[in-house]
């Protein structure tokens, strides 16, 4: 299995290192869009899309006005999972599974972009894609963006590193599961994939940034704001990110963590993904 990292459009509100950490004064900072691109027996596999083209050419309203607004969101064809495939040297047709952590416009952009692919999903985030009950809500999940058919679950699996799973993912490798993370939204799932040489896991939004897992936790000011404006459930959303933190501690040499948001990759990401 060889996991590429590609970032697929990005959100550049102002705020500098106050949102990201690293962005030099209070201007336009950078929160990466990270998806994986995954080479398996059974083809090509994204975890997560990012924006797409039809985002790039119809922003409205296949994004919400106030997303696109307060996130600044930065939308361009060659940076969609479509194009940056292309780039590696595939066709999209060999894209045969797209996992999603959730369904958040910033996560479910490419979907359209991938008509013969087969979506797996958690059945909780599905449910509450579909009810769209508050107005953060209707925000969050875009019609347009999910009117692809998706394969839901939510059956429980064996335990991993002590984490909960939901296993048998249709037409997929045993070496790919979700992991629960929920919080951030109701549904929302890490994705785990063992490489050959330990394992990687997609976080999704359990965190924001990889700081957040260190010893003491530090989190720059506006993306803690902003985790919390997003969360559904904060006790859940803060169990999650201890989860992951006792897995870090206790498993750094056999898991490399990864997350949609922060622009950097944590250090020693290289053994088990290329950038």
């Amino acid at each position: 299995m060889r996991i590429h990292v590609i970032e697929c459009g990005s959100m550049r509100p102002y705020g500098g290192r106050l949102w990201d950490g690293a962005t030099p004064g209070i201007g336009p900072a950078h929160l990466a869009c990270r998806c994986l691109l995954v080479e398996t027996d059974e083809g090509l596999v994204l975890v997560d899309t990012g924006f797409g083209l039809d985002d790039v050419n119809r922003p409205v309203p296949r994004l919400s006005r106030a997303f696109l607004v307060a996130d600044r969101i930065h939308l361009e064809a060659d940076e969609t999972a479509i194009s940056r495939i292309r780039s590696l040297g595939f066709s999209p047709s060999d894209v045969r599974h797209i996992v999603m952590t959730h369904l958040d416009f910033d996560h479910a952009g490419g979907l359209t972009d991938f008509p013969g692919a087969r979506v797996h999903v958690s059945a909780t985030e599905a449910a509450a894609s579909r009810a769209r009950a508050t107005p953060k809500a209707r925000g969050r999940y875009r019609p347009a963006q999910l009117a692809h058919p998706m394969r839901e679950y939510d059956a429980p699996g064996e335990p991993w590193f002590g984490l909960p799973t939901l296993r048998g993912l249709d037409g997929l490798p045993e070496s790919i599961f979700f992991v629960p993370l929920p919080g951030h939204t109701a549904g929302h799932c890490g994705v785990a994939l063992n490489t050959g040489d330990g394992w990687v896991l997609h976080a999704g939004d359990a965190i924001f940034m990889h700081t957040e897992l260190d010893e003491p936790l530090r989190m720059p000011p506006l993306a803690s704001t902003y985790a919390n404006f997003m969360q559904v459930d904060r006790e859940a959303r803060l169990e999650s990110r201890d989860l992951l933190r006792t897995l870090r501690r206790d498993h750094e040499e056999d898991v490399t963590i990864l997350c949609t948001h922060d622009p950097a990759l944590p250090p020693g990401a290289g053994r088990r993904v290329s950038a």
